[in-house]
């Protein structure tokens, strides 16, 4: 198997398990979480950058603002979205937090369409509306949006859009995202600790290194993503994808217990069958055009 694969089943793998570790530090506030995962990340990435000694970029990136600018507002949306997913996991919501990622492909495509002026092909706008009937059924069953899905997928594609047009790499970008909100996350973890003790000073050594450990897991994965994406086709990694929120999915409703009423799982399905649809309409767009391409060749 290309090692690219493994690659990106491995990070998807970890992202998909995640919510295990966010519930093994239930305890610890979730802006107490989000702030202690900026730092150490930050602090990894620095270690990484060291051990490659991976700097020169550092200096030109610096003097561009344009670059600055890019990161400082990806790295904001990236805190809302790592801000929210973590609340959600503790606050007992995984199956929903599945849900924004399943969405996430197809909140992908609409922003082509809106930012990028890209024309989406029939099977594609028949996933789009299959999707958006699931979120209108899932709304109208519990009397309210599903906030939680909707602010995980639209953070995230916007994201993914930012870093899909800016100038530097997953390690580069996650460096200057992560420095941006270093300071404002150290504030957070030094107030707190005006308060009282943190959770690193409790003498809990269990939770002070799960604390540490969030640098681990948010750079490992990443840079495995990164691998896996200039190794093996799009397409493969799109399929790939699925494999973090059926996780989530699997953990929410099987490990964790939380509440699934069939009602609730009509509204999944439509989802479900959108992506269904987008996937195999991208599958075969895919393989008329190498059909194409070795004809003309």
């Amino acid at each position: 198997m290309n090692k690219g694969y493994l690659y990106g089943i491995g990070a998807y793998l970890i992202w998909g398990f995640l919510p295990i570790y966010w519930k093994s530090l239930e305890a610890v506030p979730a802006i107490e979480s989000l702030s202690s995962r900026i730092v150490w990340s930050l602090v990894l990435i620095g270690v990484l950058l060291l051990v490659r000694r991976h700097w020169r970029w550092l200096g030109t990136a610096v003097r561009d603002w344009r670059i600055m600018l890019t990161f400082l507002l990806s790295g904001s949306i990236l805190a809302v979205n790592w801000g929210t997913y973590i609340w959600a996991v503790n606050a007992d919501h995984v199956v929903e937090t599945s849900l924004g990622y399943f969405i996430n492909p197809l909140v992908s495509v609409l922003m082509g369409v809106w930012f990028l002026q890209e024309k989406l092909r029939r099977g594609q706008w028949t996933a789009v509306a299959i999707a958006a009937l699931g979120v209108f059924y899932l709304t109208y069953i519990h009397g309210s949006l599903p906030w939680i899905a909707l602010t995980l997928a639209f953070t995230f594609a916007i994201y993914g859009y930012i870093r899909k047009t800016a100038a530097l790499g997953a390690l580069e970008g996650l460096t200057l995202e992560t420095a941006w909100l270093f300071l404002p996350a150290l504030a957070v973890l030094l107030y707190l600790r005006l308060q009282g003790p943190g959770h690193l000073e409790q003498g809990d050594w269990q939770t002070a290194l799960l604390l540490m450990g969030t640098g681990v897991i948010t750079a490992v994965p990443l840079l495995w993503f990164s691998t896996a994406a200039r190794l093996i086709p799009l397409s493969s990694v799109g399929l790939l994808q699925y494999i973090a929120p059926t996780c989530q999915f699997a953990l929410g409703v099987f490990l964790y217990r939380e509440p699934f009423s069939p009602a609730q799982l009509i509204g999944f399905c439509c989802i479900w069958l959108a992506l269904l649809i987008y996937t195999a309409e991208g599958v075969r767009y895919n393989r008329r055009r190498r059909l194409a391409r070795a004809m003309v060749g």
